[in-house]
């Protein structure tokens, strides 16, 4: 048995497919094949059950050597990221999946983060909470950043969620909007109003699911193009709605054509952004570092405004 042995019976038990966990691993459907085949005679067990389409489903037996398998690789990352510890440099590849809500508050930390760890390549994607979670749970990405993923189905339990900032919905108005005599806003004072949004998928069903029941929505359009939405706030012809935090701006210069009011609605529960990292595995230095100097940047941005 050896460490490549180990990656693949692990990774083809967390994907229940040879095919897609070759594709992972970066190696030949065959290739794969023959390493498990190789490691069950090597064993004298039966790994997994193999069916048509190259689906594979872990055996009793299986499942108590992949566990072990998975706790030989994690310790083998412990010690790895140990090692890192004492030579203080960090290098390799950092993937990071985000809803569009906070990518504009990372721009400074990606600056000083990449200052201290030049080494280190990072890649920014926009994405869906859906497609962030599959991509964490599928090892594509190494940090998925997001809203808490309330009710998460029993297919996400793979990843976990660390709270980073907690947020609010907020109303953003013009000024000189009478809704802006408003220190709070409910659902049905924005009965009637037009509103602009940003292509975010929380966002969206927020508003589909709150306040679509109190009169229909008039919705000039959805864009993830930030200063079309302002602009149209600031010239009067529509309001907009997000997480507080996303309005949190470098530039001081929104409070002139913009203002947020705080939106209540049936739904209480506290909103919370934070990052998403698989369970199964340890959580890299460099990951956990950037998430550590993501929090830091986050708390004083709260601070300060």
């Amino acid at each position: 048995m050896n460490l490549e042995q180990c990656e693949n019976i692990v990774e083809v038990a967390k994907i229940g497919s040879l095919t897609k966990a070759a594709q992972n691993r970066h190696i030949t459907l065959s290739a794969m094949s023959q390493s498990i085949t190789m490691l069950e005679a090597e064993l004298g067990v039966t790994l997994f059950i193999r069916s048509r389409g190259q689906k594979a489903v872990p055996t009793a037996e299986g499942n108590a050597i992949i566990s072990k398998a998975n706790e030989v690789l994690m310790k083998v990352n412990e010690l790895k990221e140990e090692a890192q510890i004492y030579s203080d440099t960090l290098s390799g590849h950092l993937k990071i999946a985000t809803i569009p809500g906070p990518m504009h508050l990372m721009v400074k930390v990606i600056s000083s983060f990449k200052a201290d760890f030049p080494n280190v390549k990072i890649e920014i994607f926009e994405k869906g909470p859906k497609e962030i979670l599959d991509n964490v749970l599928q090892d594509e990405m190494d940090i998925g950043l997001m809203v808490s993923p309330e009710g998460m189905p029993d297919t996400y339990k793979g990843v976990k969620f660390e709270r980073l900032m907690e947020g609010k919905i907020v109303v953003g108005v013009h000024p000189q909007s009478p809704l802006a005599l408003n220190s709070i806003l409910t659902p049905d004072q924005l009965v009637g109003q037009t509103l602009v949004l940003y292509d975010d998928p929380y966002i969206k069903d927020y508003v589909e699911r709150y306040l679509s029941g109190y009169g229909p929505i008039n919705l000039l359009f959805v864009s993830n193009n930030t200063r079309a939405i302002e602009n149209a706030v600031a010239e009067g012809l529509a309001i907009t709605i997000g997480l507080d935090y996303s309005f949190l701006k470098i530039s001081e210069m929104t409070s002139a054509f913009m203002k947020t009011i705080e939106l209540r609605s049936p739904d209480t529960r506290a909103k919370y952004s934070g990052a998403i990292v698989s369970a199964s595995k340890q959580t890299s230095q460099t990951a956990r570092r950037f998430i550590n100097r993501l929090k830091h940047e986050f708390d004083e941005m709260i601070r300060r405004s």
